[in-house]
C-alpha cells in the first residue's frame, strides 16, 4: 500500500517529520512569534503554523512526545486530539505543565506528535434496550489490574 499524501502549508521549520524509520507519530514544531513560559499548571494553546489537508477517511491525532511527559511533565491536555478531515485551520496545541518548574517553548521546539488513523463512520439507531453481556455495566476498574 502506498503511503497517503498530507499536503500542509509551512515551511522547513513547520512541517512535521519523522525522527527515526519506525516512528508512528511526526513531531509537531511550535511556531511563536517570542518564547512562551509555561508555569507548574498553567495550560496553554501553542500555534504550530501548520494547516493540513486531510483526505477523506483519515484523521490525524495531536499526541505527547514521551520524553517532554517523563522528564518535564509536559503533555497535551486533551489527548489524543483529533483532527478531522474537513477542518483547514491551524493546527494548535493545548499543552499543560504538570511539572514542578516552568517550561520555556521557543519557535522550533518539538512540542507533539501527529499519528494518522483509519476512521471509521458508523450509522446510530435508537432502540429502547440494547443487548446484555456477561460484563453488563460494569465498568472503571471492573476487570481488575
Amino acid at each position: 500500500m502506498e503511503d497517503p499524501i498530507i499536503f500542509c502549508t509551512g515551511d522547513s521549520e513547520t512541517v512535521p517529520a519523522y525522527h527515526s524509520e519506525g516512528a508512528s507519530g511526526a513531531d509537531l514544531r511550535a511556531r511563536l512569534e517570542q518564547d512562551l513560559v509555561l508555569p507548574p499548571g498553567a495550560r496553554a494553546l501553542v500555534p504550530t503554523g501548520l494547516r493540513l489537508q486531510i483526505p477523506r477517511g483519515l484523521e490525524a491525532q495531536v499526541r505527547p512526545r514521551s520524553g517532554l511527559a517523563a522528564r518535564q511533565g509536559i503533555t497535551v491536555l486533551n489527548s489524543p486530539g483529533t483532527i478531522d478531515s474537513d477542518f483547514r485551520g491551524e493546527v494548535q496545541v493545548i499543552l499543560v505543565n504538570l511539572g514542578q518548574e516552568e517550561f520555556r517553548i521557543k519557535s522550533g521546539d518539538r512540542i507533539a506528535q501527529l499519528v494518522f488513523s483509519t476512521v471509521v463512520r458508523v450509522r446510530f439507531r435508537a432502540r429502547p434496550l440494547i443487548d446484555e453481556t456477561a460484563r453488563g455495566s460494569s465498568g472503571f476498574g471492573s476487570t481488575g489490574i
